[in-house]
């Protein structure tokens, strides 16, 4: 019981640890990645739909993203939707291409990004410790009802913290490993 118990808070922190670095990719560092665009959804025949099911999203070089449709009558649409999300990028159409070139971050907005990358990492932290509070609730039921001894139920609760600490410095690594590259020149 006590095992399940910790082996659920473990898989929970790693899935909460896994949508820091999706949304941490997600953030502009001055060089191109196509997680820049993953969150972009166009308007394409009356449903939004996802970029990435429109067309092939590829890296040129370190400042050009390259948006080849699949539909040439999407072009437009997809033009716009990268306008609209307020990215920063200003979007090149040939017809045929759409180049983005991922201008460089000036100090002011490195900070921003800075800011948020930290926002995201207090949430995730959050996260962490309601994680963590369930766990010990569980623990604490668990003893109650299954007539786990109190010793057990402080090992696992003394288990769980360690876990707990384990992915907070985790996430303070990776929050350290991001800020250093948005503010790199």
């Amino acid at each position: 019981m006590m095992k399940e118990i910790l082996k659920d808070a473990s898989d929970r922190m790693d899935k909460s640890i896994e949508a820091l670095r999706h949304e941490l990719a997600k953030i502009r560092t001055g060089k191109a990645t196509t997680a820049l665009l993953d969150g972009i959804k166009v308007e394409y025949y009356g449903t939004m739909t996802p970029l990435s099911q429109m067309a092939n999203v590829s890296v040129l070089d370190a400042h050009t993203l390259s948006i080849q449709p699949w539909d040439k009558s999407g072009i437009t649409a997809i033009e716009k939707a990268i306008r609209v999300a307020d990215l920063g990028l200003n979007p090149a159409n040939d017809g045929i291409v759409i180049r983005v070139p991922i201008p460089p971050l000036n100090e002011e907005r490195r900070r921003d990004f800075v800011k948020l990358v930290k926002r995201f990492g207090e949430e995730t932290k959050i996260a962490l410790r309601n994680i963590r509070r369930d766990a010990n609730e569980q623990l604490k039921k668990a003893e109650k009802e299954d007539h786990v001894s109190e010793d057990e139920r402080i090992k696992s609760e003394k288990d769980v913290q360690d876990m707990t600490n384990k992915h907070v410095e985790h996430v303070d690594e990776l929050l350290r490993a991001k800020e250093k590259e948005i503010m790199e020149v």
